[in-house]
């Protein structure tokens, strides 16, 4: 017989933080990580260790709103909601709808995607490029992390037993100035886990680079990003010098460590990484938002 499980659903964001300070439990929001992560054999339940509490109800975790050019993102909004939703940035969109299948994408959060942690979520390379903080809270109160500060490996996260993750917060993302690019490759278009993934934003002024940022997935243990090396870009003419090109190509050579692994190998990971990269920095200008 399959041990008892205890699951906790709370009416509220303040009640849930309460049980959790009181309590270590496993966090539940769409379940479409955790199920896996903890699966059983046929008709057993999931070999969780710890008690349940659930989290996708609450309605504190589920809004959008633009704050000045800022956009504010509750942890428990499905993939599908965001689909729908007019302030989601459309790179962020076509990462989400590149995500398994609908049945997932309904369940799903965007929450649950940067707390699992894998080098191969999706969503991560565009939230790091639009520089997205977390919001955690406890019943200490508030704080806010940087998505590259809080993620420290493989489902490895900066969260104390006793806070959740509130809401992602892209800052300026709304500006109408910036040009963004997202790319994935997989055995298919959907529905199949990314064998490399890439997100690229450029900000262009008077055919000079203002701002320009580049992250890849699945290449690392975390997204793989270098700010010093973005920065040697900043007032370089558009489009720029094949010079310039390869110098950032070669730098990220020796920077890229990707894995062998069921799904690809190392050297096929660095190779189309690099040719995205290139691709990106040829670009005279790519997606809006």
């Amino acid at each position: 017989m399959a041990e008892k499980i205890t699951a906790y659903r709370f009416d509220s964001l303040d009640e849930t933080l309460k049980r959790m300070n009181k309590e270590n439990c496993a966090i539940i929001a769409g379940g479409t990580d955790v199920m896996v992560l903890h699966k059983n054999r046929r008709g057993v339940p999931p070999n969780i260790p710890k008690p349940i509490v659930f989290i996708d109800h609450l309605s504190e975790l589920k809004k959008v709103y633009q704050n000045q050019q800022d956009l504010h993102i509750g942890a428990c909004c499905t993939y599908s909601e965001l689909l729908e939703h007019p302030l989601i940035p459309a790179a962020l969109k076509k990462a989400m709808k590149e995500i398994a299948a609908p049945a997932i994408r309904n369940r799903g959060t965007l929450g649950g995607n940067i707390c699992n942690a894998s080098p191969a979520g999706d969503t991560l390379p565009l939230l790091y490029v639009y520089n997205a903080k977390l919001r955690l809270r406890s019943v200490n109160g508030d704080r806010t992390l940087p998505i590259s500060d809080f993620i420290q490996g493989p489902r490895r996260v900066q969260r104390f037993d006793n806070e959740i993750v509130t809401e992602i917060i892209l800052p300026s993302v709304l500006e109408k100035d910036s040009h963004v690019v997202f790319e994935k490759v997989g055995n298919r278009n959907a529905d199949a886990i990314a064998k490399v993934t890439f997100a690229g934003l450029i900000r262009i002024s008077k055919d000079q680079i203002d701002d320009i940022r580049f992250s890849f997935g699945t290449v690392g243990p975390t997204m793989v990003r270098s700010v010093d090396i973005e920065k040697k870009l900043i007032g370089k003419t558009i489009p720029l010098a094949d010079a310039d090109i390869g110098k950032v190509v070669k730098e990220f050579d020796n920077l890229i460590k990707p894995i062998d692994d069921q799904r690809s190998t190392a050297a096929y990971r660095k190779i189309v990484a690099l040719n995205l990269l290139r691709y990106f920095l040829s670009l005279k200008q790519s997606q809006t938002n």
